[in-house]
């Protein structure tokens, strides 16, 4: 994409990009937001912290997320519990790594990967996941690219739109 890597690395890297990201349909809610030093600081009488400053506050390492989707307004909410495990940025590359720690998969590590080249970013999203319901699950797992792909692809699309 033409934009370079600091700006879609720092997008990427707050709530605000992940909901700006996610299709309208998908109604996302982002229930809560707990940083590493949110929890070193648990028993302090800090103030809460601002849905504002939530939405823009870097996605450090040891991050957790709890949020919901419900597709379409169909059934019920499905709820996602993340945290940040990796995060790493040197001159020409940056990536971070979000796992499922509760949630409909039984297992999801997504790695978001950033290249900076010549002003412009390339973007990779490595995802490795386990589908629910054991063995047929694993036996329809290859199917699950025809949702994901056309996701990501979004996604991507969306990032051009907001940030070249």
């Amino acid at each position: 994409m033409a934009a370079p890597l600091d700006e879609v690395w720092a997008f990427h890297s707050r709530i605000a990009g992940l909901e700006a990201l996610t299709p309208s349909f998908m109604n996302l809610r982002v229930h809560g937001v707990e940083r590493p030093n949110d929890r070193e600081s648990a028993d302090d009488e800090s103030p809460e912290v601002d849905e504002s400053d939530r939405s823009e506050s870097v996605l450090d390492a040891g991050t957790r997320v709890e949020l919901s989707i419900r597709p379409f307004g169909v059934g019920p909410r499905q709820h996602w519990k993340t945290e940040i495990v990796e995060r790493v940025r040197d001159d020409d590359a940056a990536y971070f790594v979000d796992e499922m720690n509760g949630g409909p998969f039984p297992y999801w590590r997504h790695a978001h990967r950033f290249f900076g080249v010549d002003g412009e970013t390339i973007i990779v999203d490595e995802v490795t996941y386990a589908l629910p319901g054991g063995p047929v699950g694993d036996a329809v797992s290859p199917l699950a690219v025809v949702g994901f792909e056309p996701m990501f692809r979004d996604r991507h699309r969306r990032t051009k739109q907001l940030l070249e």
